[in-house]
């Protein structure tokens, strides 16, 4: 069996075990629901646009540009009686004068209203909103995949390990063969657990904003998103099973990962803390466990020139290729050793010449 095909086998078992996993299933249906609540409720508990009885036609062509729900009647006292019976929000009566039950209707007073001209000082300016949701929507995704499936690709190792299943599986295949089918099946399941929730919340946003808004200036940023989360998911993967391959039991795993859960963990809270840093944002954006999240955030926000994510991304393939030329030789050192936890030093030292 040549290497390329021992990758392709392993990597096609450990995707068919976990498509079977109830809780990988469940999880990610609750991801697409959350997604998909996230970007339509807001709308939908915002409500319709406000209903107004009008009396008056030169009246009802102004609140209808702006967007109102105008509701044609005969006489003021019948606009007059379906506000009183909460059949409408408001209505324009003759003077004009402006009728609602218990609350002041102010969208309707600013449609009747005459507007002084207005300039913007700083149009390209982002939401505030916006700016604060981005960069916790990326450094979020970022840090709950690559967490989630660091951990199952640690648990499949060490799980393998216990049972001494490994022994048989590296009889069959190279050691190095069995380390790349297990990568290249989380960074699938991963990737495409990514799409889904991506391709529901952009469709929730363009269902509920018309395609407005804020979609326009995430393209750039989500392009980018996707080589950067692929690269870096694969650096941290290869992390994740040397981990697995140093405990023994799966309880050992907490403390052996300890290294990469922090590797993980910083640039996430130094993303959402520092994003209003230019300084700071620079750095963490050649900076290879942050970039992920860094690079695409100063894309969105119009921080980053045109060559950084490209240098950025050069950076994080390097540091990807030398994590995983350093894992492959500690997966192999530790593979096999089930006599307690095996240290980096040992796993290192004692590599053994297998697959």
């Amino acid at each position: 069996m040549t290497t390329f095909a021992a990758v392709r086998l392993v990597a096609a078992r450990e995707i068919r075990v976990k498509l079977r996993d109830k809780t990988f299933l469940i999880s990610t249906l609750f991801f697409l629901l959350f997604a998909a609540g996230s970007a339509i409720l807001p709308a939908l508990l915002a409500g319709g646009p406000t209903t107004v009885a009008v009396s008056t036609a030169a009246d009802a062509d102004a609140l209808r540009q702006a967007g109102l729900d105008v509701r044609p009647v005969a006489d003021d006292a019948t606009a007059e009686r379906l506000v009183r019976d909460g059949d409408v929000d408001a209505a324009v009566v003759a003077g004009p004068r402006v009728l609602a039950l218990d609350e002041r209707p102010d969208d309707v007073v600013r449609a009747l209203s005459t507007e002084p001209p207005v300039r913007l000082l700083d149009p390209d300016a982002l939401d505030p909103l916006a700016a604060f949701l981005v960069p916790f929507a990326f450094a979020m995704t970022f840090f709950f995949t690559s967490q989630l499936f660091g951990v199952q690709i640690a648990q499949s190792v060490t799980e393998e390990k216990q049972t001494r299943i490994v022994e048989i599986l590296v009889a069959a295949v190279p050691v190095r063969a069995l380390l790349a089918g297990k990568v290249i099946a989380g960074g699938v399941l991963a990737l495409g657990q990514i799409a889904l929730i991506v391709a529901v919340a952009l469709t929730g946003m363009r269902i509920a904003d018309g395609g407005g808004g804020i979609l326009p200036l995430l393209g750039p940023a989500l392009g980018w998103f996707v080589p950067f989360f692929v690269i870096g998911f694969v650096m941290l993967a290869a992390l994740w099973a040397v981990a697995g391959a140093l405990a023994s039991r799966q309880e050992d795993i907490a403390g052996v990962s300890m290294p990469v859960q922090l590797a993980v963990m910083l640039p996430f809270f130094a993303v959402l803390f520092l994003n209003d840093n230019p300084l700071a944002m620079r750095i963490l954006s050649y900076v290879p466990f942050s970039a992920p999240t860094a690079m695409p955030l100063r894309l969105f926000t119009g921080d980053a020139a045109g060559w950084e994510p490209v240098l950025s991304l050069l950076v994080l393939l390097a540091a990807t290729a030398g994590c995983l030329a350093v894992g492959a030789r500690l997966y192999e050192g530790a593979l096999l050793r089930t006599n307690g936890r095996v240290t980096l030093r040992r796993a290192w030292r004692d590599r053994e010449p297998i697959g």
